[in-house]
């Protein structure tokens, strides 16, 4: 029979009969598929889709950008806006091996990139990164140590332990616990859950009583917070010396081999800092005032954490804390950090989006130290819990010369909680200007206007 270049002839044999049947066969070749995916895990939001295409711009080349979620929750309204504009969108049972394998091995020649924005995804990467192989990625292990605030604590001590405090894990409200804890540390003490994002159920004891009735409430709402907000793991707290100082966070790049570029300081204050009794980020602006030895031992200390949590691969978000002793680790996170793509657009004019698909390629991330202005982000809480009865002073806001967003998160008649109890802002806004001096006047002149009122 004739043998063709690409094809072969075959006889085929049917019902007993020997039939020369000519039967086009293709001869197995390797069929090349676009490695082009950006493949994003649980959200992505507006601005990350719109800074996404001006990074196609830059890199003259056509990305495919794809989102894949847990089924079983809801899209948040943010990923909501840009989903239809989504190459791809899979939705898969994150609970499920055969589910997420189904899902995403026909892509994997085709995924560039792995990638996640939120801290509460984090867990959610950690499942999808064993069937993605081809790309760079960190670690399944050091994703769930990273989701894991004793874990992280464990690993921070052990590799240094002059950077994080004391702490202690805590199961339970008994007498006998509250005397191991007042016998092993030093008041004031923070409690937090270990697998909670943001502030969940954080709030900060200064003797045995209020430790004893924070316990209490924290034990009693804990399963509540972690099966609304998706906690990680099994419900924990951890118990740490308060530490004094003024609060920073700076995130960083970190390659495939450990090499690290770190981005600007944000200077943070917290709710804390203003008179609640709550630790979620009030003020975050860059740039900050501290000079150039202050920025290099921030990063020295930095580097440490990131190494002793063994990520690579990632940009990693670290919370730190200037203290007298020195700079300490408040967490620390394989993500941006919240606010940060557009702090450091506005304030140094780099695509902070774009520099975590480029360290996963792994490629040279572009950072732009120079500064173009200065650029604050804002959450507002209610100063009580209630419903939320009044709105006030939104109009003159929208007058400011320095505001460039501005995001309403709820509306006449929902309820506010504070973030310890697993609430959300009533609303966010980023200032902008060329003067720092100019950037405070704004931001003095928001604090006045705006009126929360609850009942």
């Amino acid at each position: 029979m004739k043998k063709t270049s690409d094809n072969f002839l075959v006889p085929l044999t049917l019902v007993g009969k020997l039939y020369d049947h000519m039967i086009k066969v293709v001869k197995p070749t390797e069929v090349t598929k676009e490695k082009n995916i950006l493949l994003y895990v649980g959200k992505l939001f507006p601005h990350m889709y719109y800074a996404l295409k001006e990074f196609e711009k830059t890199e003259d080349r056509k990305f495919r950008l794809a989102l894949i979620y847990d089924s079983k929750t809801k899209l948040d309204e943010f990923t909501e806006k840009i989903v239809d504009k989504l190459d791809i969108v899979i939705p898969c049972d994150f609970s499920s091996d055969a589910a997420l394998h189904e899902a995403l091995i026909p892509l994997q020649d085709e995924i560039l990139v792995l990638t996640t924005r939120s801290e509460d995804q984090i867990s959610a990467l950690a499942r999808v990164v064993p069937y993605v192989p081809f790309v760079h990625t960190p670690t399944e292990t050091s994703l769930l140590w990273a989701t894991d605030k004793i874990a992280m604590r464990k690993h921070l001590r052990n590799y240094d332990k002059s950077i994080t405090p004391a702490f202690m894990v805590v199961k339970d409200t008994e007498k006998k616990s509250i005397k191991t804890i007042i016998d092993t540390l030093t008041f004031p003490v923070i409690v937090k859950p270990a697998g909670l994002a943001a502030s969940r159920l954080v709030g900060i004891c200064y003797h045995k009583e209020e430790l004893s009735d924070f316990l209490k409430k924290v034990f009693r709402e804990i399963e509540a917070v972690y099966k609304a907000d998706g906690g990680n793991g099994i419900p924990k707290v951890l118990v740490e010396e308060f530490m004094e100082g003024q609060q920073y966070s700076i995130d960083a790049y970190v390659s495939d081999v450990g090499r690290m570029y770190f981005c600007p300081m944000v200077s943070v204050k917290t709710g804390k800092a203003i008179g609640f009794d709550d630790f979620f980020g009030y003020l975050q602006m860059t740039p900050t005032l501290l000079n150039e030895e202050s920025i290099a031992q921030a990063e020295h200390v930095a580097e440490q954490s990131i190494r002793a949590m063994a990520l690579r691969s990632t940009t990693v978000h670290v919370e730190l804390l200037k203290t007298e002793q020195g700079w300490k680790v408040i967490e620390l996170g394989p993500r941006i950090g919240g606010f940060r793509h557009m702090l450091y657009e506005f304030a140094f004019d780099f695509n902070h989006t774009a520099n975590d698909i480029l360290i996963r390629l792994p490629k040279k991330p572009q950072i732009k130290k120079k500064e173009q202005g200065y650029a604050a982000a804002m959450k507002f809480f209610a100063k009580e819990e209630g419903k939320l009865v009044k709105l006030a002073g939104i109009k003159k806001i929208q007058e400011l010369k320095s505001l460039k967003k501005l995001y309403i998160n709820k509306k006449v008649g929902d309820t506010c909680k504070f973030a310890k109890h697993g609430g959300s802002s009533v609303f966010n806004i980023i200032l902008v200007n060329k003067n720092r001096s100019e950037l405070l006047a704004d931001i003095r002149r928001l604090e006045q206007t705006v009126d929360i009122q609850v009942e």
